[in-house]
């Protein structure tokens, strides 16, 4: 595993800063994510001087959406297998070349409505790929205490690009043409290849068997089914956005019937992505009087409002304020479940887990994309906009029924099983199986229904971690005897069940062993049918 930056003592907003590396990857990543803009609006203006209706329009956001929700989840597996410099480069050189192939084709003025959508999907595959792996890295550039000021600046960065890119985008667009920002976008990506091809990181070491990406796959989907606080969080965030997608996938509609053409669209963007940057500045304070819950379902329901009344207003001068609204109330929901995402998954399964939430995330925007511009065609932009923000404002009470765990669980491996004994006789291979595993207690009648509860939430320990099936028995010759059974898929598997336990688990572990008199006995028994 490799190791994060050493810790420089003193820790501000600013000092992630101090790491050479993470300055660096910032700074790329800044550049990277203007021409990603750039390409976003010109891909949109284009559709627009198609003649397309707002059905095409939309549909660039969920091309540039679907990839995540498509290949998210592979993506993520392949993060946690592989060396994640060397995929970022191989996603870095792949984007290149379909940005190259964008610009191309614009210029040679081959280009079409379908033709326009399969670059934009291809280029976000590429991004797709790489996301989980870019989040990811983020623990080993910088100290842990630095961790929640690096997320924060990443986001700054984001929303810089936000705003600056769009306004620079729609000055090329008027100056030399869509052509021409696409092939701004294509260089940009050559700053991010540069700087991660000097990236000289540590060699990861594993001490247990690395896992196939089809069983990273199946392990991501198994954790975050069995991690009520991700699951919630991570269905929360794509409920909100399938609605909070309509005032940007209806933004081009909206500032072309403004009559403010691509510098005007440009500016709005702009609006929206300034309005996100001092949203991110501003979080701390409303964070030191209210809830994160409370901060959450406030700033969704002022999104909602924005966007319901977005199409009230005809003028850039009278929409740009109300964007600068929308994008600080957008910024504040996303970087507060992203981060809080991030914080409650382990290093093992982090960029799996940060997979599926970008799957979920983004294919809420991708839906609601394509929803909301089939809802604007048939019955007009302004109902559209207007049934949206009215659904944001009524789903701001998600918070009621999915509450954020504050403070975030410690997710630090606790590694304290001791390995499982093999016979000398017996011969396994890390692929027999499948195992299955006993524990054994003794519990007093008086702490019974204490002790069935406690089992009930091991349970989900048990099976995030690992296992496939999961049961608990009563003796019925032995009155306080129970046995609680548990079958993993291999043997490969089961080892690494051993290290994925977290600090988090110790108070559950230890009050389940407390109720129980004595040590358990643990057995493990493979399938005489292996080997």
């Amino acid at each position: 595993m490799s190791v994060a930056a050493p810790d420089h003592g003193v820790h501000g907003p600013w000092s992630p800063l101090r790491v050479p590396m993470f300055r660096n990857m910032l700074l790329a990543d800044v550049v990277s994510d203007i021409g990603t803009f750039m390409q976003s609006v010109a891909a949109a203006w284009l559709m627009v001087s198609f003649g397309a209706g707002p059905t095409y329009i939309a549909l660039t956001q969920t091309a540039s959406s679907l990839p995540f929700f498509l290949l998210a989840l592979p993506a993520g597996a392949i993060g946690d297998i592989v060396d994640r410099r060397k995929l970022i480069l191989f996603t870095e050189t792949w984007m290149i070349g379909a940005a190259t192939l964008l610009a191309a084709l614009t210029i040679a003025g081959a280009m079409t409505p379908w033709l326009l959508l399969a670059c934009t999907f291809a280029i976000s595959a590429g991004d797709a790929i790489e996301a989980p792996s870019w989040r990811s890295i983020l623990p080993e550039l910088v100290p842990r205490k630095d961790l929640a000021a690096a997320s924060a600046l990443n986001g700054i960065e984001f929303n810089l690009a936000r705003a600056v890119g769009p306004a620079l985008a729609g000055g090329v667009i008027a100056a030399a043409g869509a052509g021409a920002a696409f092939v701004l976008n294509a260089l940009s990506f050559v700053a991010v290849l540069w700087v991660v091809a000097r990236w000289k990181r540590q060699p990861r070491s594993h001490v247990f068997p690395v896992e196939t990406v089809t069983g990273a796959t199946l392990a991501a989907v198994r954790y975050v089914r069995n991690s009520p606080d991700i699951r919630g969080v991570t269905l929360r965030s794509g409920i909100v956005m399938f609605f909070a997608s309509a005032i940007l996938a209806l933004l081009p509609t909206v500032a072309a019937r403004a009559n403010s053409g691509a510098l005007g669209f440009g500016l709005l963007l702009g609006c929206f992505g300034f309005g996100a940057i001092g949203g991110a500045l501003l979080l701390q304070q409303p964070r030191k009087r209210l809830s994160t819950d409370a901060v959450v379902s406030a700033s969704v329901a002022v999104l909602g409002v924005a966007t319901a009344v977005t199409g009230m207003f005809r003028t850039p001068a009278t929409l740009g304020p109300l964007m600068l609204v929308a994008g600080a109330s957008w910024i504040t929901f996303i970087s507060l479940f992203s981060a809080m995402v991030q914080t409650m998954a382990p290093d093992w399964v982090r960029a799996r887990t940060l997979a599926i939430f970008l799957l979920v995330f983004q294919g809420g925007l991708a839906a609601g994309s394509a929803v909301w511009g089939v809802v604007g065609e048939r019955a007009g932009i302004d109902a559209a906009l207007a049934c949206a923000g009215a659904c944001c404002v009524a789903i701001a009470g998600l918070g009621l029924l999915w509450r954020l765990p504050i403070p975030p669980p410690d997710v630090s491996p606790w590694n304290h099983w001791r390995m499982p004994a093999v016979a000398g006789g017996v011969e396994l291979k890390l692929d027999d199986g499948p195992v299955l595993v006993t524990v054994e207690y003794f519990v007093d009648a008086g702490n019974a229904s204490a002790f069935m509860r406690a089992m009930r939430k091991y349970e989900h320990v048990r099976r995030r971690d690992g296992a496939a099936r999961w049961g608990l028995y009563r003796d019925t010759e032995v009155s306080d005897r129970y046995v609680e059974t548990f079958v993993v898929g291999s043997w490969a598997e089961h080892l690494r069940q051993h290290a994925r336990l977290t600090q988090a688990d110790r108070a559950l572990e230890e009050r389940v062993y407390a109720l129980a008199r004595g040590k358990p006995r643990t057995r493990h028994l493979i399938d005489a049918r292996s080997g």
